[in-house]
């Protein structure tokens, strides 16, 4: 190998990268790898990648929603560098519970006695049956041992949680009297009802189900699993009421006042706040489900119960614009089209967006943004160095740039990154 062919030292390779923002020890990473490969001349492009599988803010532009892939509903992760109030009662001056000033908050906001949080919606699941059915039934229809995302399926679930699964009547028809005939043939061995969103499939067609008013009936408990994270029906934070592509949607406040005991439901669908799971209703069902074993390993930090107290606040101010998901999801669609002209590039046109992340599906939400001719997506997600990956969908040979998605403080970076990627 001549001088001229020799690699040079990692370090100086390494100093040569610094371009890129990265700290120094990934820098050594990435000049390592590039000679490894005998590719030391693009070492710069090495230390590109490793930038690209790191954490940083993307611009959404699918018109998705909540995307399970880009972090569900966008809310703000700013705290100051201050102590907090977290299990410490400032009345007494002793220690106290770190589900207090949430739960509360979020009791009032559903209509409930009580509430705590965990980490996801999962874990109040599991938490739920484990705290009030372990080694005993829970009877639900067949039609809702649903699997959603990640592999999560309410069958296993429920076998891991210690609870025995009572499966009740078809998947297509579930009657009133499936659940009682259920309870009347062993009535000591069920604990629970539960009844489960279907999340992100629906049946249609000969079908039949059993609604909570109903199950409430029962001489058992009724827990639900509504998923989506609708607070209430109503959507009193909105000056117009609830757009109508919430329709039928499941919401805490009505599931709880119609009978049900227990509703769980996520922080980061339309709650619209950062991922969470709350579970909400009579006092005594929520203490059994706090002063179990695992609500210790599914309680969640200070930054999360920081930002949920916060996003509480905003619901009780009915101040719906400041939480960025109901922003977006009620832009008017005039609106979204005179951003997509004034944009001065691609085709603009009248796009659908969705909600995602497993809620409503099938629901179309009316929107506006620009198409270009072909699959520009993966010159959009790297069309420079130093801004936001554009993130777009393909349909039928076509990009799709939908802005209910896309704050408008980075319409200007989706123009340049369509003008970078469509130049000659």
């Amino acid at each position: 190998m001549t001088e001229a062919e020799r690699p040079p030292s990692v370090d100086a390779l390494a100093r040569s990268l610094a371009d890129t923002g990265l700290p120094h020890p990934l820098l050594v990473e990435a000049a390592r790898e590039s000679i490894a490969a005998g590719r030391h001349h693009e070492a710069h492009g090495f230390a590109l990648a490793r930038r690209r599988r790191m954490l940083q803010p993307v611009v959404n532009a699918t018109g998705v929603l909540l995307h399970t892939n880009l972090g569900r509903a966008p809310w703000p992760t700013e705290h100051a560098a201050r102590y907090l109030n977290l299990e410490f009662d400032l009345t007494t001056g002793q220690r106290g519970s770190r589900q207090d000033a949430v739960g509360d908050l979020f009791a009032g906001l559903c209509g409930a006695e009580a509430a705590i949080v965990v980490n996801n919606c999962a874990a109040a699941v599991t938490l739920v049956l484990a705290a009030l059915a372990e080694g005993r039934g829970v009877a639900v229809s067949r039609g809702e041992l649903v699997e959603i995302g990640g592999g999560f399926r309410v069958p296993e679930v429920m076998e891991r949680s210690g609870a025995t699964l009572v499966e009740v009547g078809t998947t297509n028809r579930t009657r009133l009297a499936d659940y009682a005939g259920t309870l009347g043939r062993d009535g000591a061995a069920v604990a629970l009802a539960l009844k489960v969103h279907q999340s992100n499939y629906r049946i249609t067609g000969f079908t039949e189900s059993v609604e909570v008013g109903e199950l409430a009936s029962l001489d058992v408990p009724v827990v639900a699993d509504i998923g989506s994270g609708l607070l209430d029906a109503a959507c009193p934070w909105l000056p117009g009421g609830p757009p109508e592509w919430l329709a039928d949607e499941p919401a805490a406040r009505q599931t709880l006042a119609a009978g049900a005991d227990i509703v769980m439901f996520s922080g980061d669908k339309l709650l619209g706040g950062p991922q969470a799971g709350i579970i909400a209703g009579s006092a005594d069902l929520v203490a059994r489900c706090a002063a179990h074993p695992l609500a210790r390993a599914f309680r969640p930090g200070g930054l999360v119960l920081s930002s949920l107290h916060d996003l509480a606040l905003r619901y009780l101010e009915r101040d719906g614009a400041s939480v960025p998901f109901w922003a977006m999801a009620t832009l008017p669609v005039d609106g979204l089209t005179e951003r997509a002209e004034r944009l001065g590039c691609g085709t603009p046109t009248a796009l659908s967006s969705v909600v995602g992340g497993g809620t409503l599906p099938g629901v179309e939400i009316p929107s506006a943004g620009v198409v270009l001719d072909g699959d520009r997506t993966a010159a959009l997600r790297s069309w420079s160095p130093d801004g936001p990956p554009v993130i777009a969908r393909v349909h039928e040979g076509t990009t799709h740039l939908d802005l209910r998605t896309v704050h408008p403080d980075d319409d200007a970076t989706v123009a340049a990154a369509v003008a970078a990627t469509t130049a000659g």
